[in-house]
């Protein structure tokens, strides 16, 4: 990777908690930040606060259509791109909502969106390498249901999290086999749990703990090779059994790749 002043990241759902931090981090740093958000004000609080060579973009990942908008948007303005951070996610404590495109909100919010805005950021990051994509997942993981994906029976906000989570944990393998040899790594984590975020009403771990975790899959020259796997925290893991079975990750693709055509 090039030296971190010389890099260009994109966070997204970064005004707020682990993003937010990580974005203030890599700033202080040196690094171009670009800083997702979907709230104008809390963006524009967001630069303020990290200063350096930041930058602001607002899209809803509730919609395909301002995801497509951010990907281009991005991709306009920094032609090279070192790193995608997806952070972006939300939970759900209430009944099942839908998202503009008619999805269960939370699988597209922390799953979908990011799939999608991967896919579209590809050609710059492969144009950029050594690059890294990083996908912030959970130790929170439930096998997906491909029977009920939308989760339209039995819902709960805790199975649609865990679904979601284990969905990036999927892509992210599948991921870096397609993309051995072009010097883009991808990997997931769980970056630590409860932390004091606005999802979280009792935190457990310290933003500091997620935010070295998170801050560890992006540079750590260590990892210069690394690709496909999971971490907890700073330790490699192993995800849900589902992520394993290549049928699974087949599927999910497909599904996914036929959700996000235009």
């Amino acid at each position: 990777m090039r030296p971190i002043g010389q890099q260009t990241i994109l966070i997204t759902g970064a005004t707020d908690g682990l993003g937010r931090a990580m974005a203030a981090e890599l700033a202080a740093e040196g690094a171009t930040v670009l800083v997702h958000g979907r709230d104008d004000q809390r963006g524009k609080a967001t630069l303020q606060e990290i200063g350096g060579r930041a930058s602001w973009y607002r899209a809803d990942l509730a919609s395909l259509a301002e995801t497509r908008a951010l990907a281009e948007a991005v991709r306009a303005d920094h032609p090279r791109l070192d790193v995608l951070v997806n952070n972006a996610g939300i939970g759900n404590d209430g009944p099942r909502q839908e998202s503009a495109d008619g999805h269960e909100l939370t699988f597209q919010v922390n799953y979908l969106s990011g799939y999608l805005l991967t896919r579209l950021l590809l050609p710059a990051l492969v144009a950029s390498a050594p690059a890294r994509i990083v996908n912030v997942s959970s130790l929170g993981q439930e096998a997906i249901d491909f029977d009920d994906v939308m989760i339209t029976r039995g819902y709960s906000g805790m199975r649609a999290y865990r679904q979601s989570k284990l969905a990036q944990i999927l892509f992210t393998i599948d991921l870096a086999g397609e993309l051995a040899g072009t010097g883009v790594t991808a990997n997931a984590l769980h970056p630590a749990t409860y932390m004091p975020t606005k999802m979280v009403s009792t935190p457990i771990s310290t933003l500091e703990e997620g935010v070295r975790a998170t801050h560890r899959l992006v540079t750590d020259p260590a990892l210069d090779e690394v690709s496909g796997r999971f971490f907890n925290g700073l330790r490699e893991a192993r995800a849900d059994a589902q992520a394993y079975d290549t049928e699974a990750r087949v599927r999910l693709k497909a599904l996914s790749d036929e959700l996000t055509s235009p």
